[in-house]
């Protein structure tokens, strides 16, 4: 059996050969540049320099990239889907092109791994109007010894890749490689049996996308991806990834915890792949450089949703939440220790993040699991008593709106929990009627707070400017740690400041000092604090950030502007210049809670 340390390593040793630089993995989070929320590709952190920057570390790079995509949460329980995956990838920026990778990739395929290139299968670009037949590559496939019955030309839907509606973009054919997963007389069956597994691509952005057709590019790049989970499950005969080593050790231990096997029943089976994979993404996403912590929006949304659901299907192991922490230090002790040495220095906390969460939600998990029966229940007994006085009656199968929505708010289910669970009994649930009591109580809430916005207890010309302070601070705190760093909480009165934000660390007399400068020096600036009124996803495009999130994409905000300093979206109030600040002075940095720090600060 090949492992997938072995895997890693072989990868990354046979492009090096290759003049390669193994560039290393990057961030999980994604950065804002990419638009995307989490690193969806191994290729997309090197999107600036497909599109033309010098990448410092030269025109030959490899590495192994981790990759969150959490649109088919839902899909995760079967033998395929994953949340977190790895893509093992090598760059050409400008340097070599389809001669050297097609005999590369062959060469890796056949010496390190051991395929026979007579099954060897290879779909290239079939050519359009706008485009002509990739001859090129089936060409080099040819010489280096691959059957012509088993070279294919196939769409543009198949063997192109571009930015779909972008203009003046690289684009090009691709040539993907297959293996037949089983034996069989000849490649005949090719495009008409699932016979065959995706092996890996290689992307030829060799065109610039235009609005009328595409020209030649000078500089031609290679864009190579081959998913090392995928392949893992394919190199060792299996059918299932959570069979690989990568998930064995998390698999035998739920097996040992719960006293059940994991082939021994389907719902089992389901439970402990849901849980296996969710703890893993969970570890990866604390445990990241910009690591984000459970919580009601955005990526921290993603990341409790995938928690709690994992301890939701604890239930059906009838274990306790405390095995998500057994789980965890298998994934971070045994499976991912050499490739992501940092799970290993955060291990504590990532741990002591998962604790938290699980303990918070399990506190109220079986009530409102009670109560959801309940919902049932009261419906079914509906149903009966309508049908004993209606032969024709159409039975109801739907939690209704309020429901749903008091399910979220008293018991801290999420929506999709409870879909999940309505699911299972034949239920639906009205996704229209919970949005509705959402937005009502988010009416209210607001209402609620409009005398202490922005942690404000009273507003006054002091209690303002200690506001846009926090501002200013929050700026350099993200400058310094990264732009997952986000207000936490906030209280303001005449005399001082207080600010809570996640960090992982108590910071050093340096970078007190470093963040105490940075808020002097934009004081020292006199910048206007320029307020304007956006479209909520006009904000965000133009790079606005706050604790803040529109009830629709078109909702007009207020965006407070410091010009080259901050831009976000808030209530208010602020100073109209950072000159009328005075002179800003940390009293003291303390911790608020687990992954919380604390700032307490004056304005001379």
């Amino acid at each position: 059996m090949i492992t997938s340390k072995e895997l890693r390593d072989k990868w990354i040793k046979f492009y090096e050969s290759k003049g390669h630089v193994n560039i290393g993995a990057v961030s999980l989070v994604g950065d804002g540049t990419t638009g995307v929320m989490f690193n969806v590709a191994g290729m997309q952190p090197l999107m600036p320099y497909l599109l033309g920057r010098k990448h410092p570390k030269g025109t030959r790079l490899c590495n192994v990239q981790g990759c969150v995509r959490t649109v088919d949460i839902d899909s995760v329980g079967d033998e395929t889907h994953f949340t977190f995956f790895e893509m093992m990838g090598n760059w050409s920026l400008g340097d070599y092109f389809k001669k050297e990778k097609t005999a590369w990739t062959l060469e890796f395929l056949t010496k390190e791994l051991g395929f026979d290139k007579d099954k060897i299968c290879s779909t290239v670009f079939e050519g359009n109007s706008l485009v002509p037949r990739d001859e090129e590559t089936a060409g080099y496939l040819r010489e280096l010894g691959i059957k012509e019955e088993n070279i294919f030309f196939l769409p543009k839907k198949d063997n192109w890749w571009e930015l779909e509606g972008t203009v003046g973009t690289p684009c090009g054919p691709d040539n993907e490689w297959f293996y037949p997963r089983e034996e069989g007389k000849d490649s005949s069956d090719f495009l008409t049996s699932n016979r065959y597994v995706e092996i890996g691509n290689d992307v030829y952005m060799q065109y610039k996308k235009q609005a009328d057709g595409y020209t030649e590019l000078e500089n031609k790049n290679v864009d190579t991806g081959f998913g090392l989970d995928r392949l893992l499950v394919f190199l060792n005969g299996l059918d299932d990834g959570y069979k690989t080593d990568l998930f064995a050790g998390a698999i035998s231990y739920l097996e040992q915890v719960s006293n059940k096997g994991y082939d021994s029943d389907a719902k089992v089976k389901k439970a402990m792949r849901i849980i296996a994979d969710h703890v893993r993404t969970a570890v990866m996403l604390i445990g990241d450089s910009n690591g984000i912590l459970p919580s009601n929006t955005g990526a921290g949304y993603i990341l409790r949703r995938l928690l709690r659901r994992a301890i939701r299907y604890l239930r059906d192991l009838e274990v306790e939440s405390q095995v998500l922490l057994g789980v965890a230090k298998i994934f971070i002790e045994k499976v991912y220790d050499e490739a992501y040495p940092l799970l290993l220095e955060k291990e504590e906390y990532i741990l002591l993040e998962i604790e938290k969460e699980s303990k918070k939600f399990e506190a109220t998990l079986a009530s409102g699991i009670k109560e959801f029966e309940k919902c049932v229940m009261g419906i079914e007994r509906k149903n009966a008593f309508m049908k004993s006085k209606d032969a024709n009656y159409v039975e109801e199968k739907a939690i209704n709106g309020k429901q749903a929505f008091r399910l979220y708010d008293t018991f801290g289910f999420p929506l999709e929990l409870t879909v999940e669970l309505a699911l299972e009994k034949g239920f639906t649930v009205d996704e229209n009627g919970f949005n509705e009591a959402f937005k009502a109580h988010q009416e209210l809430s607001k209402a609620q707070a409009q005398s202490a916005k922005g942690g404000l207890t009273e507003q006054t010309e002091k209690t303002t400017n200690y506001h846009t302070a926090t501002h200013i601070m929050l700026a350099g705190l993200r400058k310094m740690f990264g732009n997952s760093t986000e207000q936490k909480g906030s209280n303001i009165t005449e005399e001082r400041l207080r600010f809570d934000f996640n960090l992982d660390h108590k910071m050093t007399e340096q970078e007190l000092k470093e963040l105490e400068d940075f808020v002097n020096e934009v004081i020292s600036k006199k910048i206007d604090v320029v307020r304007k009124e956006l479209p909520y996803n006009k904000a965000l495009e133009e790079g606005a950030y706050g604790v803040f999130h529109a009830d629709s994409e078109d909702q007009m905000v207020s965006v407070y502007v410091i010009e080259g300093v901050d831009k976000q979206i808030c209530g208010g109030p602020h100073a109209k210049n950072t000159g009328d600040l005075g002179k800003f002075i940390i009293k003291k940095e303390e911790s608020s809670s687990s992954g919380v720090r604390r700032i307490k600060a004056i304005l001379q």
